[in-house]
């Protein structure tokens, strides 16, 4: 179990790990801005639709397993800071749909955690949808979500002309809830996120879908190339951090890459105190 993970389960105990602040609590950065939503567009495929092409639901152990936080435990302090920054993301977006970029200071600090539960969070709520995209093609991990972890995903995408958007896209056993895997080729070109591909894959899903929130889970900012690519074709830019382990200097840096109005905030994992999003 990796730390994050037992971080969690610390959360469900009441003593949680996760603090969420606005950019300007750290290192004197300037506060965020609104985030900048694309007009949506047709809507072909409603939530009740949806619903009919759901796989086998993952039950509490399954989700327990994968390091899911769990819409029943509401009371949990790690369900509640999810849900806050769920809200947070709503509040900004003005009610549209909107992309959000979840990057980290340096490794193995949780993004890809957070940005699953995230993804997770949004899709709890029976009125929205969520899509996660693994966006960290030299680590990926949204794979270790599905059954079938070779299924193709975004480098497919890329790389095959005839392979349609729709076959990218797998369900979970969340309902509500999508996923776009890093794909099977593991050589990375740092074209593909420059491509016009790319931007015709995140127009199109941003059109066909109103309520649905896309969530990028993007590599560590020691790829800053990658980052300021991905954070173009993002509405907000979602920091993730190390309690006590990511300097100051290194957040600043982080921060200063990333267009002022497009930082939502940053999340300090392994805080000792009470999780809490202010």
């Amino acid at each position: 179990m990796s730390k994050i993970e037992k971080a969690l389960n610390r959360a469900r105990d009441g003593r949680g790990n996760l603090q969420v602040v606005p950019v300007a609590t750290a290192g004197g950065a300037p506060s965020p801005g609104t985030a900048i939503v694309a007009d949506s567009g047709a809507h072909p495929e409603t939530i009740p639709r949806m619903a009919k092409n759901e796989v086998r639901l993952l039950s509490a152990a399954d989700l327990a397993q994968r390091g899911i936080i769990q819409p029943q435990h509401s009371e949990d302090s790690a369900v509640q800071v999810f849900r806050d920054l769920r809200t947070k993301i709503i509040q900004q977006s003005h009610g549209k749909n909107a992309v959000i970029l979840v990057t980290s200071v340096s490794k193995r600090c949780g993004s890809s955690f957070i940005a699953q539960n995230l993804g997770a969070a949004f899709a709890f709520d029976m009125g929205k949808t969520a899509l996660l995209i693994d966006c960290n093609l030299r680590s990926p991990s949204v794979h270790k979500l599905l059954a079938n972890a070779s299924a193709p995903g975004l480098t497919d995408y890329f790389e095959n002309p005839g392979l349609d958007i729709e076959e990218i896209i797998r369900p979970v056993g969340i309902a509500r809830y999508r996923v776009i895997t890093a794909g099977r080729r593991r050589e990375v070109l740092e074209e593909h996120f420059t491509s016009e591909k790319m931007k015709h894959l995140m127009d199109t899903l941003r059109r066909r879908y109103q309520e649905r929130f896309i969530i990028m889970d993007g590599p560590p900012m020691s790829n800053i190339a990658d980052i300021r690519i991905l954070s173009d074709l993002a509405d907000c830019v979602l920091v993730v951090a190390r309690y006590a382990r990511s300097t100051n200097t290194q957040i600043a840096n982080c921060l200063d890459a990333i267009s002022e109005k497009k930082r939502l905030g940053i999340i300090f994992n392994e805080e000792p105190r009470f999780p809490r999003i202010r």
